[in-house]
């Protein structure tokens, strides 16, 4: 039996600076326009020392996304169905902007295979995915039968929370354009906006 022995430091650091690289020119050129000379050149490293890591493009682009789906999914499994409903949902969905903030390129590149048809994590969108939805969706309505929280769809509510936060990542410069905010201080305002509507949409008798 092969036993894959472990990295060296090296190995790790010249990894962690292809992964790195590749997310800037993914998140910003797409799949389509991104080179392995322009990561390689971003991560300081030469192609054939970029290739020894990894075979082709599509094998650190799939890297990125399977590490992208981890981070993007945690958020959504902390909904605790012991908490108080309102409370975890805007806890959520803080949480998701907050990652707009610290991960603006992660957003981007998954953004980016979504418009392009998702090819590359379809199965996991319509698995892994899916299922987390369809299991935050049953405790959301199970909330609602207790009177704990307004009728309002479950699956179409977390839809809205992703909209609503991953917006300030995906169309940055847009935002900026019009805000024209100091450093990310519309962030700030964004999680008081956000956390105004969500609690008024969420708590029963207030709408």
């Amino acid at each position: 039996m092969n036993v894959e022995r472990p990295r060296t430091r090296i190995q790790k650091r010249n990894r962690e600076a292809i992964l790195d690289a590749a997310l800037g020119v993914f998140s910003s050129e797409g799949f389509r326009g991104a080179t392995l000379d322009q990561i390689a050149s971003e991560a300081g490293l030469s192609k054939p020392n970029l290739l020894y890591y990894f075979a082709s493009k599509e094998a650190i682009y799939t890297e990125l996304l399977s590490q992208l789906l981890e981070t993007w999914l945690d958020p959504l499994h902390k909904l605790d169905p012991k908490g108080d409903p309102v409370d975890e949902i805007v806890g959520y969905v803080l949480r998701k902007l907050q990652m707009s903030r610290d991960f603006p390129r992660e957003s981007r590149l998954f953004a980016n295979e979504i418009v392009q048809g998702a090819p590359r994590i379809v199965d996991q969108i319509e698995g892994p995915l899916r299922e987390l939805v369809d299991e935050k969706a049953d405790l959301i309505e199970t909330w609602q039968r207790q009177g704990r929280i307004a009728q309002i769809d479950a699956r179409h509510l977390i839809f809205s929370i992703w909209s609503t936060t991953q917006h300030y990542a995906d169309f940055d410069v847009q935002v900026r354009g019009i805000l024209r905010p100091v450093g990310d201080e519309h962030l700030d305002r964004a999680a008081e906006f956000l956390t105004t509507f969500y609690r008024r949409a969420l708590t029963p008798g207030t709408v």
